[in-house]
C-alpha cells in the first residue's frame, strides 16, 4: 500500500513538473488575451484618456534615445544608424510594462471579445476604446514634442538630432509606403500582447525585440511616428495636412490591417472550432 501510495506521489510530481514545462495551449493564450480586452473595455472613459496621454507623452522617448544616440556617436561611424536605433524600444518598455494605453497593442486585445462574441453592442465597445486610445495618445505625443521644441526642456543639439531622425523615418516617404509598412509593424506590436499572455516571464526581452525589429525594418508604428511627424509639424518642417493625411492616416490604416486584420483574426481562427 506504501508503495502505491508512494508511485502515485511520483506521478503526480511528475505531472506536475511536465506542467511546469509545458507552454500554454492556444485556446489558454486566447482566453487570457480576452478577458484582458474585456476588463480595458469595462474601464471609465477618463482613465483611458489618461492612460494613453501619458502613453504618447512616454513613447517620445524613443525618439529622444534615438535622437541622443545619433548625437553622441562619431559622425563617420560605421554601423551608426543602426547603434541608434537601438533607443528606438525605450518608449515601447516603458509603455507596454507601465501598462499605458497604446493604441496598436489595442488591435488585439479588444478585438478578441469581439470576433469570439460578435454584437453591435460590442463593436460599439471597441470603437468606443479605440477613439479614446488613439485620441489620447496623439494628444499626448503633440504636447511632447511641443514641449521638446519650444520648452527648452532638451538641448538645441538634442533637438536638431531628434529632428534628423524624424526626417529619416517619414518626410521623403509616400503616404502609400507608410501604409505598407505600418502592416508588419501592427503585427509585431499586436504579437507582443499574445506573446506576453503565453509567457510566464521575459517581458522585457519580448517588447525589445519585437519593439526593435520594427525600427530594423524600417516598418512604421502610428503613435510613435506620430511623435516624430509632431516634432517636425513644431518645428515647421510639415504642415499639418501632410501630418496627419500624409504621416499619421497611412500609418494608422497600415497598423489597423496589420494587428486586427491579420494578428487579431489569425490569432482567434487557430482555435476559434476549440472554443
Amino acid at each position: 500500500m506504501a508503495d502505491r501510495h508512494k508511485g502515485e506521489d511520483e506521478d503526480g510530481a511528475e505531472r506536475d513538473a511536465i506542467e511546469d514545462r509545458s507552454a500554454p495551449p492556444a485556446t489558454v493564450v486566447h482566453e487570457v488575451v480576452r478577458k484582458q480586452g474585456q476588463e480595458e473595455l469595462a474601464r471609465p472613459a477618463g482613465s483611458l484618456l489618461w492612460s494613453s496621454v501619458a502613453a504618447g507623452i512616454a513613447i517620445t522617448a524613443s525618439v529622444i534615445a534615438q535622437g541622443a544616440l545619433h548625437h553622441k556617436l562619431p559622425a563617420g561611424m560605421g554601423g551608426r544608424t543602426l547603434v541608434a536605433q537601438l533607443g528606438y524600444p525605450l518608449g515601447f518598455v516603458i509603455v507596454i510594462l507601465g501598462r499605458m494605453q497604446l493604441f496598436t497593442e489595442q488591435t488585439i486585445v479588444t478585438v478578441l471579445p469581439l470576433v469570439t462574441r460578435p454584437s453591435g453592442r460590442a463593436l460599439a465597445g471597441t470603437a468606443r476604446l479605440w477613439a479614446i486610445v488613439l485620441l489620447g495618445n496623439l494628444l499626448g505625443t503633440a504636447a511632447a514634442a511641443a514641449v521638446n521644441t519650444w520648452g527648452g526642456v532638451v538641448s538645441p543639439d538634442l533637438l536638431a538630432a531628434m529632428l534628423a531622425v524624424s526626417r529619416e523615418s517619414l518626410l521623403h516617404k509616400a503616404p502609400l509606403d507608410l501604409l505598407l509598412r505600418g502592416i508588419p509593424a501592427g503585427f509585431l506590436i499586436a504579437t507582443v500582447a499574445w506573446l506576453r499572455a503565453a509567457s510566464s516571464d521575459g517581458e522585457f526581452w519580448i517588447v525589445l525585440t519585437l519593439t526593435f525589429a520594427i525600427v530594423l525594418g524600417d516598418f512604421t508604428h502610428v503613435v510613435a511616428g506620430a511623435a516624430e511627424a509632431f516634432l517636425l509639424l513644431c518645428a515647421g518642417e510639415a504642415g499639418p495636412g501632410q501630418v496627419f493625411g500624409g504621416m499619421i492616416l497611412p500609418a494608422l490604416a497600415g497598423n489597423v490591417i496589420g494587428g486586427t486584420g491579420l494578428f487579431a483574426l489569425l490569432a482567434h481562427a487557430q482555435v476559434r472550432q476549440e472554443l
